[in-house]
């Protein structure tokens, strides 16, 4: 079982069947596995995006900078969501923002997180990277070097990488292992290259495996081979 890990959830994905709004049996789900790793004593730390709320390309016709400002504001929402639910279970936890809004949340400080993890709270972290033309991907990835994280959990809605997409090629072969530079070379849209490669500068493996599978969470921060592991 990894000690610590860093955990990416779309926004869709806590949106349920429709990717809209908040699902309530889907956080459910979610947040049940956590507390469960986090009583095991798995540090834990999450990433959570916003396009349930909002998506950048929704504003096509809007500057680029105020779109994405507008997304990491919807990740908090998120992340509030999901704080809300881990400690009606009983588990501690600290929302920590990369844009200040200290009236909701901390302000991301590292050394604040590292104390958390110590004192067996989850740790939420919204606003991704708090810089636009930045996906979330790269705001899990750098926090997951940033807290340097054992692993990189990124939760998708499939159960891993395939060679091809398997929703419109039935003969998909799923890839359970792959290097970093074969996710670059190949164009494998797992997540975006910034991500990858400072996942890849900073030696930590991403792990992606299908969020809608039983106990998914649990068993990729078990070691369970699981998904696909990038490394």
């Amino acid at each position: 079982m990894y000690k610590r890990v860093l955990l990416k959830l779309s926004g869709e994905a806590l949106g349920g069947k429709n990717g809209v709004g908040i699902d309530p049996d889907t956080v459910d789900g979610v947040v049940r596995q956590l507390v469960e790793l986090s009583k095991k004593g798995v540090e834990i730390a999450i990433v959570v995006g916003g396009g349930n709320f909002w998506r950048g390309r929704q504003g096509v016709a809007m500057d680029k900078v105020t779109a994405d400002h507008m997304g990491m504001l919807a990740t908090v929402m998120n992340a509030l969501a999901l704080q809300d639910a881990i400690e009606k279970k009983g588990v501690p936890t600290r929302v920590q923002t990369a844009i200040a809004i200290p009236s909701v949340a901390e302000p991301f400080i590292l050394r604040k997180a590292v104390r958390h993890f110590e004192c067996g709270r989850i740790v939420i972290f919204a606003c991704g990277t708090g810089n636009p033309y930045f996906t979330t991907d790269s705001g899990a990835a750098l926090r997951a070097a940033e807290i340097k994280a054992d692993v990189l959990l990124m939760a998708k809605n499939v159960d891993g990488v395939y060679d091809s997409d398997p929703k419109t090629n039935k003969n998909a072969v799923k890839l359970k292992e792959l290097s970093y530079m074969e996710v670059i070379n190949k164009n494998i849209a797992v997540m975006d290259f910034t991500s990858v490669t400072m996942c890849m500068e900073n030696k930590v493996p991403i792990i992606a495996f299908g969020l809608s599978e039983e106990n998914s969470i649990i068993r990729a921060a078990s070691g369970e081979k699981i998904g696909t592991i990038i490394h």
